[in-house]
């Protein structure tokens, strides 16, 4: 293979449609938004509009609630934690921190930190800080002789 003789797959570049460019073009004189009336004026916004018929929007029933005040962690075992450390993808003698499991690959970036759970056995001694903690996640890191550094304020809450 040369460099003159190199090409775009088939279909992955398409030429830009230029729309209003007579009537040779597919798309000329009235630019494919038909004649006169609210359609053919710019700043058109009646996409919801079924024609006086009560859109479907309103139509079907309001489910569900939204917590405004909803708090978005991204959560590991320590059970996945101990298998990282073993597998050398982490640094079990350092801290372990939510950026430390983006940087090996294992999370996704959270609004709101790392939160740890109890899924799986914990035998290696780790020093763990995050946002928040279950209660069996906690017992677990502290029977292995781990620390687990949690934010001071209300830690019942987390």
């Amino acid at each position: 293979m040369k460099l003159h003789e190199l090409r775009d797959n088939e279909g992955a570049v398409t030429r830009k449609f230029r729309v209003g460019r007579g009537p040779g073009s597919g798309k000329g004189k009235t630019s494919g938004v038909g004649i006169k009336g609210q359609g053919s004026r710019r700043g058109v916004a009646i996409k919801g509009f079924e024609g006086g018929q009560m859109p479907l929007h309103r139509r079907l029933p309001k489910r569900g609630f939204k917590n405004i005040f909803s708090k978005q962690h991204a959560i590991i075992n320590i059970g996945d934690l101990e298998a990282l450390v073993e597998a050398g993808r982490i640094d079990g003698s350092a801290e372990i921190t939510h950026e430390v499991l983006v940087a090996a690959g294992v999370s996704r970036a959270a609004k709101d930190g790392l939160r740890v759970l109890g899924g799986g056995e914990l035998k290696l001694k780790l020093t763990i800080r995050a946002a928040g903690a279950s209660a069996s996640a906690r017992e677990a890191v502290a029977k292995a002789g781990g620390t687990l550094h949690l934010p001071e304020a209300a830690p019942e809450a987390v």
